[in-house]
């Protein structure tokens, strides 16, 4: 078991092509992507808010929305809401892989389900401590959800 305070980190240990199936709620399909990001309320402000900062700008260079990418106007969620966000890192559609399952909602009642296909170096790290990880190899499941254990932000 691995908690997070601010994010989790799935995929592979040198963050090159990551392998693996990704199930949120009815929705399921195999990606390879530079890796999934995992983010709590205290933790949205971070390296999530990047990624969807960096995804909105590529969109509206090209003068469009991507049906998939966050709506406009996101919001990261309060420090202690009872759900976590994720996305994708660089989704890669090909023959074998789809790209739809690139950002959403993580709770208690719908956790998120990957399996790992990847052979060798795949991981889970939590709050950017690349040292502190568990393995992710090839059959390989992780759950991801919100924790019971709560955090508390002291002013």
């Amino acid at each position: 078991m691995l908690y997070g305070v601010n994010d989790l980190f799935i995929g592979q240990r040198t963050h090159v092509s990551s392998r693996y199936h990704i199930r949120c709620g009815e929705t399921g399909e195999d990606q390879s992507s530079s890796g999934i990001i995992v983010s709590t309320g205290l933790g949205a402000t971070g390296w999530l808010k990047s990624i969807v900062a960096g995804a909105r700008g590529v969109m509206a260079t090209l003068g469009g929305e991507y049906k998939y990418s966050p709506p406009a106007g996101f919001r990261p969620p309060p420090w202690d809401a009872d759900y976590l966000q994720f996305t994708v890192r660089e989704p890669f559609p090909s023959r074998s892989t789809e790209a739809s399952v690139v950002f959403g909602h993580v709770s208690a009642r719908q956790p998120m389900r990957i399996i790992s296909h990847m052979p060798e170096n795949g991981v889970i790290f939590s709050d950017g401590v690349e040292s502190d990880f568990l393995e992710f190899r090839s059959g390989v499941e992780a759950t991801i959800t919100v924790a019971e254990k709560k955090g508390y932000l002291v002013v």
